[in-house]
């Protein structure tokens, strides 16, 4: 009667996922969008769900970090520390679920910014696990010997 479908990971590579999140993002103002629109959703996603339920928001954020060491070690590493250094950061700030709330609306107004300048739609409009193909796209400008010259 009910069927219950499995939801698998891709198994493409961290690059295979890079190169195709890079397709919709080659105009350099987006570009520029997306490195700091990105980060300001990623954070305001744990600052969300900091001010909600912290057990929530760790639990959450293992699961992430899990979705980035499958791809690559480095990339699980940065990811990491990013989330660790946010948490610390979120624990200092008297920051409500609203400010929260308004950093991730205006970040996505950010995106979709981007995207109309780009002259094409977001990735996640294909598969929704390149929203966490965006941080990872991010980090990998930053990290020493990237495999990806896409970013």
């Amino acid at each position: 009667m009910f069927r219950i479908h499995q939801h698998r990971v891709s198994k493409r590579s961290l690059e295979q996922w890079l190169s195709e999140y890079a397709v919709s993002h080659q105009n350099l103002i987006n570009k520029k969008i997306h490195w700091l629109c990105v980060p300001a959703i990623f954070v305001s996603i744990l600052g969300m769900g900091m001010s909600l339920s912290v057990c929530f928001t760790l639990v959450l954020s293992a699961l992430v970090l899990l979705f980035y060491m499958q791809l690559s070690t480095p990339l699980f590493l940065g990811m990491g520390l990013f989330i660790l250094i946010c948490l610390a950061v979120m624990t200092l700030l008297p920051w409500g679920f609203k400010v929260w709330a308004s950093i991730f609306v205006i970040a996505w107004i950010g995106q979709f910014v981007g995207h109309k300048i780009e002259g094409k739609k977001p990735s996640f409009f294909e598969d929704l696990q390149f929203l966490l193909i965006g941080p990872a796209w991010v980090a990998n400008s930053l990290l020493p010997n990237k495999k990806s010259n896409d970013n």
